[in-house]
């Protein structure tokens, strides 16, 4: 009898679970048994083991064979434990010696010719693997640059079956031949799941591969909506942009996350494992370094929004613009019920999907933008223009924002119709605003002086920031909420309407180099929050 094991990585969500593969060799009838709470993937994995040991030049054991994956009780699925399990096999006929194999981590799909293929979330499976305490992983060459971001983790990356037995052996190990030139690579078809890409709004729909990025300089005029982008980039605040069609709403929302600043390495890490198990990571780029940004069409599902879908919960796209921007264009057009479930994710950073086969814990801590037209012509708003809708249709068109969602979001914007002066650059500055380089420089000393400030707690933002917190320790200058307090008292803010306001208040401070917000802050700050014109000057970049 002939007994050996090797581990492997069951995904759920984004968070990995260590499986143990065992190979149990018994004399008997030649037949190849899988257990453990596999999926039809999976149970295929016999097949193509059996197919790449023999094409590798091994021969396959003429015995009965049991494979059991163990915790039993994890669901497990995937193609990406192929290579554990035909080294278990390899190590239970004593072709590669079992004690090599027993605390090495393997991930990879295995192709009938024994080559052995990527798959999707190698990021967070390895790190799962660190957690556990393992410190080597073997991995498909392809995805050795991604696995390699986890620090204490030797990494073995390897292109065929043939090349490990040979290295696991101390063989020479073979030369695998490279793909053909001039076409693409049908290795990388594994990472990426189709119809995913720029079609899908996945990044801004201007930066098409051309070299070409938005930039802020392209946007005319909008002076106000531009500070306002200023302020939610440098606190992370949720923003409405609210205009007639062609006005820039959507150009301001896509030129957002290049303002914010770069991800940490610990922010890369999150987003990079969301988009390896999502099967957006770009090949060749195997750390995201720059903030998401994702537009989801309007007819998007709720699912599609939060996660879901058949089996373990996929992520959805509050998941892939963690830590970036989730732009909603033409957010009335939404359903009210995919709406309404981002105000759990909207408070809390996370996302819970609870499904059949099991619950899952999605990061999604984004910044929401919201675009969305006056009435479902566009015109209400424009003197003149001929807008033909019944006062009632307005209403229910506005209404489908619901109030408890647009009482999370902290800046509400008019975006006004560029006029033909700026439009053309014949205003005073040319039409044209600052470069997104020289706000994104006021974004980054704004975002170091609230770290700075918040050093010690939980939080790096002002929009994370506890109402208690900024009512008891963090407090603003004697008499700043005076206008504040009145608006509380006649209904037009909530209680969670004045934390936002005194958020924003100390993120328009930061951009001024305040010690802390004053009574100009606070009415910029209830100016952005309510829509009702202040007189407030909004020169929150101004030194």
């Amino acid at each position: 009898m002939g007994f050996a094991r090797a581990c492997s990585v069951a995904l759920v969500g984004v968070e990995g679970v260590v499986v143990e593969v065992q190979a149990d060799l018994e004399p008997g009838v030649a037949a190849f048994t899988l257990v453990g709470l596999p999926d039809k993937s999976l149970v295929e994995s016999r097949d193509r083991v059996r197919a790449a040991v023999v094409n590798s030049g091994s021969e396959w054991p003429q015995k009965k064979l049991t494979v059991g994956l163990s915790p039993a009780s994890v669901p497990k699925s995937g193609s990406g434990f192929d290579l554990a399990v035909a080294s278990a096999v390899l190590g239970a006929a004593e072709r590669i010696d079992p004690a090599m194999i027993a605390d090495v981590v393997m991930i990879g799909e295995l192709g009938l010719d024994g080559r052995v293929r990527p798959v999707r979330g190698v990021l967070p499976a390895v790190l799962a693997a660190a957690e556990a305490g393992y410190e080597q992983v073997v991995v498909p060459e392809q995805t050795a640059g991604e696995a390699a971001l986890v620090p204490g983790i030797s990494v073995l990356g390897v292109r065929s079956l043939r090349q490990l037995i040979a290295v696991l052996c101390d063989e020479p190990v073979p030369e695998e031949p490279a793909d053909g030139q001039g076409r693409p690579d049908a290795m990388l078809a594994g990472l990426m799941i189709p119809g995913t890409g720029l079609g899908t709004g996945l990044a801004p729909a201007a930066a098409r591969g051309d070299g070409h990025r938005p930039d802020l300089a392209d946007v005319a005029g909008q002076l106000r909506p531009r500070q306002a982008l200023e302020v939610a980039a440098a606190g992370g605040h949720h923003l409405l942009l609210s205009g007639p069609p062609g006005a820039g709403k959507t150009m301001l929302a896509e030129r957002l996350s290049a303002v914010l600043p770069p991800l940490t390495r610990q922010e890369s890490l999150e987003v990079t494992a969301v988009h390896s198990v999502a099967g957006i990571l770009p090949p060749g780029e195997p750390l995201v370094s720059r903030a998401p940004y994702c537009a989801p069409h309007h007819s998007a599902t709720m699912q599609s929004l939060v996660g879901g879908g058949n089996g373990i919960p996929r992520p959805g796209a509050v998941s892939l613009a963690h830590r970036g921007v989730l732009f909603l264009d033409e957010a009335p057009e939404f359903s009210g019920k995919a709406l309404d479930a981002l105000r759990q994710p909207l408070e809390s950073g996370h996302v819970v999907v609870a499904r059949a086969a099991g619950v899952v814990r999605l990061p999604a801590r984004f910044l929401m933008v919201l675009a969305a037209n006056p009435c479902p012509c566009g015109r209400h708003t424009l003197t003149g223009a001929g807008c033909e809708c019944p006062p009632s249709v307005v209403r229910r068109y506005q209404a489908r924002l619901s109030g408890p969602l647009l009482d999370r979001v902290d800046l509400r914007v008019e975006v006004e119709p560029v006029d033909r002066a700026d439009l053309l650059g014949q205003g005073g500055q040319g039409g044209r605003g600052e470069p997104t380089e020289a706000v994104a420089a006021r974004v980054r000393d704004a975002r170091a002086r609230a770290a700075e400030r918040l050093a010690g707690t939980p939080w790096t933002t002002n929009s994370e920031v506890p109402g208690h917190e900024l009512r008891t320790r963090l407090l603003v200058a004697p008499g700043a909420l005076a206008a504040a307090e009145r608006d509380l008292e006649r209904g037009i803010l909530t209680a969670r309407g004045l934390d936002r306001v005194l958020r924003v208040a100390w993120t328009v401070a930061d951009l001024r180099a305040a010690d802390r917000p004053d009574a100009s802050d606070v009415a910029v700050a209830l100016e952005l929050r309510t829509g009702i014109q202040r007189g407030a000057p909004m020169g929150a970049g101004e030194r």
